[in-house]
């Protein structure tokens, strides 16, 4: 079943858009403070597109993206009394329980982690401020976390050019069924311990 080359293709010329700098910017802040798809789906094929924009546009996605920690950050400090049993209710609850024990453990360290990799930066935005993490500590870490994610991937991007964009279509369907074993394994593996 092919699904993944058609997404691929669609997103591809999303990002061709003479607006699409404005979508990447609305999908990084979102992203980093409630909404489930991360950005990298739109930098990607946005640096494939216009490879000499590759660093205006890992700036504008880290900007965002940590201006949405911000907001994330902000909702946990000051709302998490009301948010807090609607995660729960929709099944967050676990993951907030793990990041308040990363948390303890690791301090900001956390959000560094959180930032760079694809563990749901959010949940930590939220616990982050919902703990009262020392703002400033929070927001180096999150622009270290971010920035090193997204200019990776414009790096990557921009040095694989055209042969990249060629390559990563001609495997486009493999990728995403391996991204998709590997959230099913990730959900499993959580839900057991």
């Amino acid at each position: 079943m092919k699904i993944f080359t058609g997404l691929y293709d669609r997103v591809l010329s999303w990002s061709k858009h003479k607006k699409a700098p404005h979508l990447l910017c609305g999908l990084s802040f979102a992203e980093s403070s409630f909404f489930p798809i991360p950005v990298d789906v739109m930098l990607a094929p946005m640096v494939l597109a216009q490879p000499n924009k590759a660093w205006r546009f890992a700036f504008l996605t880290t900007f965002f993206s940590v201006l949405g920690g911000v907001a994330g950050y902000l909702i946990g400090y000051f709302s998490i009394e009301t948010l807090g049993p609607w995660l729960i209710e929709h099944g967050y609850g676990d993951t907030i329980d793990k990041s308040k024990a990363w948390f303890s453990e690791y301090g900001v360290w956390a959000v560094l982690a959180a930032g760079f990799s694809p563990i749901p930066y959010k949940i930590f935005t939220i616990t982050a401020g919902a703990l009262s993490l020392f703002f400033p500590s929070f927001l180096i870490a999150s622009i270290v976390g971010r920035g090193a994610r997204f200019y990776l991937v414009a790096g990557l991007m921009k040095a694989g050019g055209p042969n990249a964009e060629a390559n990563l279509r001609k495997h486009v369907e493999t990728l995403g069924w391996i991204a998709v074993a590997l959230l099913v394994i990730v959900i499993w593996y959580l839900s057991k311990h």
